[in-house]
């Protein structure tokens, strides 16, 4: 049994004690591809390296919307250089661009500069021809409106999707897929069996989002992409199906996603 984590961060500090070990060792469990997100300039160029030394690690590279600048000198500087890794996508493994979105619990002062940065970054993928990995948060209405109003043509994914109804249902109808983390698993999580009842199987992804946010029994720890397996048994139980199932199906959707059809 195979799994694919849509989503992981081995480029964060908090990996670098044992980085290699801990990718070897995930690889080793069964999590034979995953995608390593950037979210800046600096983590994306890391992300890249990460893949490129791996030959089942893929990457995404971007500005989240909790790294935007505050100038719009500064802005033109980083999507220049988010840009010119793009180019050279295919030779760098850089299957997405991601994660890009908005953010409205951590950052309420910059929503203007968060949607143009948004906007250009969704124009630079569909240049590029790449689909895109949103981040939202406390955000979903004008997510929405945005993905819209300046449609990506490749669709992509909602990483680590907010457990929202309504969210999930207008993301559904515009043909993006939904990756679930750690979060479903929780035991104060209320709407949890709900969300994941709504998305097809077709359309579901799982991911860690490592080292952040590790699933039940494991809360409170550094995560890495050999717990994927928890809420790919989450999913299951919920779809009364096997675990089996969901790993093949969520590893077939990464891969049709992404575009990756080779060992």
């Amino acid at each position: 049994m195979e799994f694919f984590d849509s989503h992981a961060h081995y480029n964060d500090e908090k990996f670098d004690e044992d980085r290699n070990n801990i990718i070897q060792a995930t690889f080793e469990e069964g999590v034979t591809k995953y995608i390593c997100a950037g979210y800046d300039v600096a983590s994306s160029l890391k992300a890249i390296e990460i893949a490129k030394k791996y030959p089942y690690i893929y990457t995404i590279c971007g500005i989240s919307p909790n790294d935007v600048p505050e100038t719009q000198e500064q802005e033109e500087i980083l999507l220049q250089k988010i840009k010119e890794m793009l180019e050279t996508a295919k030779a760098n493994k850089i299957v997405a661009v991601g994660e890009i979105g908005l953010d409205y619990y951590w950052n309420k002062e910059n929503k203007q500069i968060q949607k143009e940065m948004f906007e250009k970054q969704i124009a630079l993928a569909n240049a590029c021809q790449l689909p895109i990995v949103i981040h939202t948060r406390e955000a979903m209405e004008d997510t929405i409106k945005m993905l819209k109003e300046h449609p990506a043509q490749k669709k992509g994914i909602f990483h680590c999707c907010p457990m929202n109804r309504e969210l999930i249902k207008e993301a559904l109808k515009l043909g993006y897929s939904i990756s679930f983390a750690g979060p479903v698993t929780f035991k104060n999580a209320k709407n949890a069996d709900e969300v994941i009842q709504m998305v097809p199987m077709e359309r579901l992804l799982i991911e860690t989002d490592s080292p952040y946010l590790s699933p039940e029994p494991l809360r409170g720890r550094r995560n890495d992409c050999r717990n994927v397996k928890y809420i790919a048994q989450k999913i299951a139980d919920v779809k009364n199906t096997s675990l089996e199932d969901v790993a093949k199906i969520t590893y077939q959707n990464a891969e049709r996603i992404f575009e990756i059809f080779h060992k």
